[in-house]
């Protein structure tokens, strides 16, 4: 069994629990009916709703701003220079052209719940 849960310091925390989820990874499907379920949203405000909340996100790093979720951790775009590369296949150099790369960054609380029940439901 797998959980989810938001558990911020203050009185109006809200606990989600994933009881069931069909693959490893947790889906914007999965998301939207967990809207859904607990919170009591219709299912097509669940699915704008994260929608939009992916769409933010995204046009927030494609526009080459930053975007920290408190708590969660820190997207960040990185412009990676031109560097020589080598096709595997056939050993041939091959350059590689300078781009913009997405890195994730955890929060330092996300790293200790992930340590503190690192153990648990593996």
């Amino acid at each position: 069994m797998s959980e989810l849960a938001t558990t911020p310091q203050d009185e109006e925390s809200m606990d989600f629990a994933v009881e069931s989820l069909e693959t490893p990874a947790l889906t914007k499907a999965q998301l939207s009916e967990l809207l859904f379920e607990q919170i009591g949203l219709n299912k097509r405000e669940s699915k704008d709703m994260i929608d939009a909340f992916f769409d933010l996100i995204a046009d927030s790093l494609v526009e080459g701003r930053d975007v920290k979720i408190s708590g969660f951790g820190n997207f960040q775009i990185r412009t990676k220079a031109p560097r020589p590369g080598r096709n595997p296949r056939t050993g041939e150099a091959i350059p590689i052209q300078a781009r913009r790369v997405v890195t994730f960054h955890a929060s330092h609380k996300l790293k200790e719940q992930i340590q503190s029940q690192g153990g648990e439901g593996n």
